[in-house]
């Protein structure tokens, strides 16, 4: 691990990226931009996103404590944490290779071979190469260890039949990590499946956008049909699929962090909401002087300075001994909630206008609150819903048994 850096050394480096991102970024390109990389529906927004990615970690704001030899900055992740704070100052536009950089890319570092760190690692970070992940598929719903889709070995490839379903940028993606059965024999369905480090650009694999209720076209469906791809694909060994999936969900859950920086999903600030409230009225008065709206405001501050301090402590294990998996696996399932409730909360106070979306005149802050708000369910559903969140933290922070 790199050395820790001073406080001056710190301060210089936060000095610099301050400058950078005060002097580089774009909040209005001309077009709307996506508040999550789940968002992404134009060629446009696609272009600028990927164009930004790759500016930033040319200028060592991204990746800056991954490592050197793989095309990282080889830093302290101190580093990495001051240059992503500059971004959140100065709102920054998202990351696009959220897959990538956020969930295959610590995979592979953990896990992965030399070769793989090698072919991989780089072309994430700046976003040449973007990732998707195929685990969802059609007929299962939350059932991940029932996935389908086929994968049978044939000499030099594995020949993949079936389909996977909520995609994001799956129709753009150089490459998916992919969990497929290579053995309906299995003793069990989790020993069945494998996972691969899937190219997608070959023969027999079509993607279907699919249009969301906010108007975007977020996600596709991947279809496999007699698709052929390398054999050296496969990542681990076969029937090793659930280890490396449940590996890859710590870090969509956040259970587990190796920092890239930036971040893949805009932050609401709730400050915007208060100012919000502040010019909204109800009955011709000030809607902050209604008590009920002034302590509903109140407690989502409070909830929203609870989560953020939760995102320090779980950095200092002193403070982790009791349940050290608690605050990690609960993270998600909190944010995305509090996440849904603060975006539906903005609508309340909106009166007619709240009737209004994108592109209408009428809409308040053109629409901008209702698509957070519809944009939030997506984020309550992928990487497990809610609903198993709440049974993981259960049995696994809390120690409560399995439900039936």
């Amino acid at each position: 691990m790199a050395e820790k850096p001073s406080a001056a050394e710190l301060k210089e480096f936060g000095d610099a990226a301050d400058a950078w991102f005060k002097e580089n970024t774009v909040r209005d390109p001309g077009f709307m931009l996506p508040l999550t990389f789940m968002e992404v529906s134009t060629d446009q927004q696609f272009d600028f996103l990927r164009d930004w990615q790759r500016k930033v970690y040319e200028a060592g704001y991204l990746g800056a404590s991954w490592p050197k030899e793989y095309g990282g900055g080889g830093l302290h992740s101190e580093y990495q944490r001051v240059a992503t704070r500059a971004m959140k100052k100065y709102d920054a536009p998202i990351m696009l290779n959220a897959i990538g950089n956020g969930w295959a890319g610590p995979l592979i570092l953990d896990l992965g071979t030399e070769d793989q760190k090698q072919k991989y690692i780089k072309g994430m970070l700046s976003a040449e190469d973007i990732w998707c992940q195929g685990f969802s598929e059609p007929e299962h719903g939350s059932d991940l260890g029932n996935a389908q889709l086929k994968a049978v070995r044939d000499g030099d490839d594995y020949v993949l039949n079936g389909s996977k379903i909520w995609t994001s940028l799956g129709d753009r993606a150089k490459y998916m990590i992919l969990l497929a059965r290579t053995d309906f024999d299995a003793p069990n369905k989790y020993a069945g499946l494998s996972f691969f480090l899937n190219p997608m650009k070959v023969e027999g694999i079509t993607t279907t956008r699919i249009k969301k209720l906010t108007g975007e076209y977020g996600f596709v469906q991947c279809f496999f049909t007699d698709a052929r791809v390398p054999a050296d694909s496969l990542f681990g060994e076969e029937g090793e699929g659930w280890k490396m999936a449940m590996k890859t969900l710590e870090y969509e859950r956040g259970a587990k962090v190796k920092p890239v920086g930036g971040y893949f999903v805009k932050e609401l600030d709730v400050m915007q909401i208060v100012e919000l409230a502040k010019n909204s009225t109800r009955g011709g008065k000030p809607l902050l002087d209604d008590p009920v709206m002034r302590d509903k405001m109140t407690q989502f501050m409070i909830d929203i300075q609870a989560l953020n301090l939760n995102n320090t402590r779980r950095r200092m294990p002193q403070l982790m001994q009791d349940r050290p998996m608690g605050l990690p696996l609960m993270n998600k399932l909190a944010r995305t909630d509090l996440i849904q409730r603060l975006t539906e909360f903005s609508l309340e106070f909106q009166g007619s206008k709240a009737g209004y979306y994108v592109g209408d005149d009428n809409a308040v802050d053109d629409g901008y609150w209702h698509r957070s708000y519809l944009n939030s369910f997506s984020s309550t559903i992928g990487g497990g819903t809610s609903q198993i969140q709440r049974n993981i933290v259960g049995e696994h922070a809390l120690g409560l048994p399995k439900t039936r």
